[in-house]
Protein backbone atom coordinates (compact mmCIF):
# COMPACT_ATOMS: atom_id res chain seq x y z
CA UNK A 1 0.00 0.00 0.00
CA UNK A 2 1.40 3.43 -0.91
CA UNK A 3 2.22 5.62 1.63
CA UNK A 4 0.15 8.90 1.57
CA UNK A 5 2.82 12.44 0.53
CA UNK A 6 1.99 15.35 2.54
CA UNK A 7 2.54 18.71 1.22
CA UNK A 8 4.89 21.26 2.01
CA UNK A 9 2.25 23.36 4.23
CA UNK A 10 0.98 19.85 6.50
CA UNK A 11 4.76 18.85 6.99
CA UNK A 12 5.19 22.47 9.01
CA UNK A 13 7.13 23.89 6.23
CA UNK A 14 6.97 27.62 6.10
CA UNK A 15 4.85 29.08 3.00
CA UNK A 16 5.99 31.19 0.33
CA UNK A 17 3.68 33.78 1.17
CA UNK A 18 5.68 34.90 4.47
CA UNK A 19 5.00 38.40 5.51
CA UNK A 20 8.62 38.75 6.74
CA UNK A 21 11.25 41.05 4.89
CA UNK A 22 14.83 41.64 5.43
CA UNK A 23 15.93 45.16 6.34
CA UNK A 24 18.70 47.71 7.79
CA UNK A 25 18.64 49.43 10.23
CA UNK A 26 21.44 51.70 10.30
CA UNK A 27 22.00 53.02 13.92
CA UNK A 28 24.30 55.98 15.18
CA UNK A 29 26.03 54.72 18.09
CA UNK A 30 27.93 57.00 20.67
CA UNK A 31 29.78 55.31 23.96
CA UNK A 32 31.82 58.27 25.61
CA UNK A 33 33.47 55.55 27.51
CA UNK A 34 34.88 54.11 24.22
CA UNK A 35 35.24 57.23 22.16
CA UNK A 36 34.38 60.65 21.32
CA UNK A 37 33.51 60.30 17.75
CA UNK A 38 30.04 58.78 16.76
CA UNK A 39 29.79 56.19 14.13
CA UNK A 40 26.91 54.27 12.30
CA UNK A 41 26.61 50.60 12.60
CA UNK A 42 24.23 48.38 10.36
CA UNK A 43 22.43 45.53 11.43
CA UNK A 44 20.53 43.27 9.26
CA UNK A 45 17.44 41.67 10.71
CA UNK A 46 14.43 39.73 9.48
CA UNK A 47 10.79 41.39 10.48
CA UNK A 48 7.34 41.99 10.00
CA UNK A 49 6.75 45.51 7.49
CA UNK A 50 3.85 45.80 10.22
CA UNK A 51 6.07 46.19 12.62
CA UNK A 52 7.32 49.15 14.54
CA UNK A 53 10.87 50.49 14.50
CA UNK A 54 10.37 50.02 18.25
CA UNK A 55 9.98 46.55 17.95
CA UNK A 56 12.87 46.28 16.12
CA UNK A 57 15.24 48.02 18.15
CA UNK A 58 13.91 45.36 21.18
CA UNK A 59 15.29 42.77 18.50
CA UNK A 60 18.55 44.21 18.45
CA UNK A 61 18.92 44.82 21.93
CA UNK A 62 17.29 41.58 22.94
CA UNK A 63 19.32 39.84 20.45
CA UNK A 64 22.26 40.84 18.52
CA UNK A 65 24.08 43.78 20.76
CA UNK A 66 22.93 43.91 24.44
CA UNK A 67 24.64 47.24 24.74
CA UNK A 68 22.42 49.39 22.19
CA UNK A 69 20.97 52.24 24.30
CA UNK A 70 17.41 53.92 24.24
CA UNK A 71 15.14 55.19 26.40
CA UNK A 72 11.13 53.60 25.53
CA UNK A 73 8.19 53.02 28.47
CA UNK A 74 4.44 52.80 27.72
CA UNK A 75 5.43 51.59 23.72
CA UNK A 76 2.02 53.13 22.41
CA UNK A 77 2.45 56.86 21.91
CA UNK A 78 1.55 58.14 25.57
CA UNK A 79 4.98 58.85 27.54
CA UNK A 80 6.92 60.48 24.85
CA UNK A 81 9.86 58.71 26.01
CA UNK A 82 11.18 57.17 22.46
CA UNK A 83 11.11 60.29 19.95
CA UNK A 84 14.39 59.62 17.82
CA UNK A 85 15.29 61.04 14.55
CA UNK A 86 14.29 58.12 11.71
CA UNK A 87 15.39 58.42 8.00
CA UNK A 88 15.89 62.17 9.13
CA UNK A 89 12.50 62.73 10.75
CA UNK A 90 11.55 63.55 14.36
CA UNK A 91 9.46 60.47 15.50
CA UNK A 92 8.22 58.32 17.97
CA UNK A 93 9.60 54.92 17.80
CA UNK A 94 6.65 53.16 18.90
CA UNK A 95 4.10 54.84 16.34
CA UNK A 96 6.45 54.50 13.19
CA UNK A 97 5.99 51.22 11.42
CA UNK A 98 8.45 49.59 9.01
CA UNK A 99 6.47 49.62 5.84
CA UNK A 100 6.33 52.99 5.99
CA UNK A 101 9.65 54.31 6.39
CA UNK A 102 11.03 52.90 2.84
CA UNK A 103 11.78 49.61 4.43
CA UNK A 104 13.67 48.47 0.74
CA UNK A 105 16.80 51.16 1.66
CA UNK A 106 18.80 51.20 5.18
CA UNK A 107 16.33 52.96 7.80
CA UNK A 108 18.64 55.62 9.59
CA UNK A 109 18.61 55.81 13.62
CA UNK A 110 19.68 58.46 15.36
CA UNK A 111 19.21 60.61 18.80
CA UNK A 112 17.58 64.05 18.42
CA UNK A 113 19.33 66.84 17.86
CA UNK A 114 20.03 70.00 19.84
CA UNK A 115 20.69 67.88 23.27
CA UNK A 116 23.50 66.53 24.91
CA UNK A 117 24.42 63.45 23.21
CA UNK A 118 24.89 60.57 26.34
CA UNK A 119 24.84 57.28 25.05
CA UNK A 120 23.70 55.66 21.52
CA UNK A 121 20.12 57.28 21.50
CA UNK A 122 20.00 58.82 24.77
CA UNK A 123 20.31 62.91 25.39
CA UNK A 124 20.48 65.16 27.92
CA UNK A 125 16.37 65.87 28.99
CA UNK A 126 17.23 68.49 31.71
CA UNK A 127 17.48 71.33 29.85
CA UNK A 128 14.41 70.53 27.45
CA UNK A 129 12.62 70.32 31.35
CA UNK A 130 14.03 73.08 33.16
CA UNK A 131 12.30 75.15 30.13
CA UNK A 132 8.78 73.38 30.66
CA UNK A 133 9.57 73.98 34.73
CA UNK A 134 10.28 77.53 33.79
CA UNK A 135 6.69 78.99 32.11
CA UNK A 136 5.04 77.46 35.19
CA UNK A 137 3.21 74.73 33.94
CA UNK A 138 0.78 74.39 36.69
CA UNK A 139 -2.76 76.22 37.37
CA UNK A 140 -1.84 79.32 39.56
CA UNK A 141 -5.15 80.42 41.07
CA UNK A 142 -5.54 83.34 44.53
CA UNK A 143 -8.15 82.38 47.08
CA UNK A 144 -8.51 79.79 49.90
CA UNK A 145 -8.90 76.40 48.25
CA UNK A 146 -12.52 76.30 46.52
CA UNK A 147 -14.94 74.34 48.03
CA UNK A 148 -15.89 72.66 45.01
CA UNK A 149 -14.65 72.10 41.95
CA UNK A 150 -14.13 75.25 39.12
CA UNK A 151 -15.97 75.41 36.73
CA UNK A 152 -15.78 76.20 32.66
CA UNK A 153 -17.60 76.89 29.88
CA UNK A 154 -16.74 74.29 27.27
CA UNK A 155 -16.01 77.38 24.82
CA UNK A 156 -13.19 78.59 27.35
CA UNK A 157 -11.92 75.29 27.44
CA UNK A 158 -11.87 74.53 23.71
CA UNK A 159 -9.54 77.76 23.45
CA UNK A 160 -6.61 75.68 24.77
CA UNK A 161 -7.94 72.33 24.57
CA UNK A 162 -5.27 71.86 21.21
CA UNK A 163 -2.15 72.49 23.64
CA UNK A 164 -3.31 69.83 26.70
CA UNK A 165 -2.63 67.06 24.14
CA UNK A 166 1.56 67.70 24.87
CA UNK A 167 3.24 64.49 25.97
CA UNK A 168 7.03 66.35 26.83
CA UNK A 169 8.13 64.21 24.20
CA UNK A 170 10.88 66.52 22.75
CA UNK A 171 10.07 66.32 18.76
CA UNK A 172 8.98 69.60 18.18
CA UNK A 173 12.11 71.21 20.19
CA UNK A 174 14.42 69.14 19.15
CA UNK A 175 13.70 69.59 15.31
CA UNK A 176 13.56 73.30 15.88
CA UNK A 177 16.99 75.16 14.05
CA UNK A 178 16.55 77.67 16.39
CA UNK A 179 17.30 75.32 19.45
CA UNK A 180 19.96 73.76 17.26
CA UNK A 181 21.84 76.86 17.33
CA UNK A 182 20.76 78.30 20.46
CA UNK A 183 20.71 76.57 23.72
CA UNK A 184 19.19 79.26 25.68
CA UNK A 185 15.79 79.17 23.65
CA UNK A 186 12.78 77.91 25.31
CA UNK A 187 11.90 75.76 22.65
CA UNK A 188 8.54 75.16 20.69
CA UNK A 189 7.47 72.45 23.77
CA UNK A 190 7.67 74.93 26.67
CA UNK A 191 6.17 77.65 24.65
CA UNK A 192 2.86 75.08 24.10
CA UNK A 193 2.75 73.88 27.72
CA UNK A 194 2.82 78.03 28.66
CA UNK A 195 -0.13 78.50 25.84
CA UNK A 196 -2.27 75.97 27.68
CA UNK A 197 -2.35 77.64 31.08
CA UNK A 198 -2.08 81.51 29.51
CA UNK A 199 -5.03 80.77 27.74
CA UNK A 200 -7.14 78.79 30.31
CA UNK A 201 -9.83 81.24 32.27
CA UNK A 202 -9.44 79.51 35.30
CA UNK A 203 -5.85 80.83 35.85
CA UNK A 204 -4.25 84.09 37.17
CA UNK A 205 -0.79 84.11 36.13
CA UNK A 206 -1.27 84.63 32.16
CA UNK A 207 0.74 88.08 32.73
CA UNK A 208 3.97 86.15 34.55
CA UNK A 209 3.67 83.73 32.19
CA UNK A 210 3.49 86.35 29.27
CA UNK A 211 6.39 88.35 30.94
CA UNK A 212 8.55 84.99 30.89
CA UNK A 213 8.01 84.61 27.47
CA UNK A 214 9.08 88.02 26.45
CA UNK A 215 12.46 87.61 27.09
CA UNK A 216 14.97 87.80 24.43
CA UNK A 217 15.52 83.95 24.96
CA UNK A 218 11.68 83.58 24.78
CA UNK A 219 8.87 83.41 22.01
CA UNK A 220 10.12 85.84 19.25
CA UNK A 221 13.13 83.69 18.62
CA UNK A 222 10.21 81.54 16.69
CA UNK A 223 10.83 81.55 12.96
CA UNK A 224 8.05 79.98 12.15
CA UNK A 225 9.45 77.60 10.23
CA UNK A 226 7.26 74.85 10.83
CA UNK A 227 9.26 71.89 11.90
CA UNK A 228 7.40 71.91 15.31
CA UNK A 229 4.33 70.92 13.80
CA UNK A 230 5.70 68.56 11.23
CA UNK A 231 7.66 66.63 14.00
CA UNK A 232 4.35 66.94 16.67
CA UNK A 233 3.50 63.06 16.97
CA UNK A 234 0.29 64.20 18.47
CA UNK A 235 -0.64 66.72 15.65
CA UNK A 236 -1.08 69.70 17.53
CA UNK A 237 -0.42 72.99 15.83
CA UNK A 238 2.12 74.07 17.44
CA UNK A 239 3.08 77.07 15.40
CA UNK A 240 -0.26 78.67 15.76
CA UNK A 241 -0.21 78.20 19.32
CA UNK A 242 2.95 80.47 19.28
CA UNK A 243 1.98 82.60 17.19
CA UNK A 244 -1.57 83.19 19.58
CA UNK A 245 1.32 83.82 22.14
CA UNK A 246 2.95 86.23 20.34
CA UNK A 247 -0.78 88.15 19.24
CA UNK A 248 -1.33 88.07 23.50
CA UNK A 249 1.62 89.62 24.14
CA UNK A 250 1.35 92.47 21.80
CA UNK A 251 -2.49 92.88 22.34
CA UNK A 252 -1.81 93.27 25.71
CA UNK A 253 0.26 96.29 25.73
CA UNK A 254 -2.61 98.44 23.87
Amino acid sequence: MATPVMDKAEAGAPANNSPYITITLRIRRFNPEVSDEAYWEDFTVEVDPKERVLDVLHKIKWELDGTLTFRRSCAHGICGSDAMRINGRNRLACKTLIKDVNPEKPITVEAIKGLTLQKDLVVDMEPFFQAYRDVMPFLVTKGNEPTRERLQSPEDRERFDDTTKCILCAACTSSCPVFWNDGQYFGPAAIVNAHRFIFDSRDEAGEQRLEILNDREGVWRCRTTFNCTEACPRGIEITKAIQEVKRALITRRY
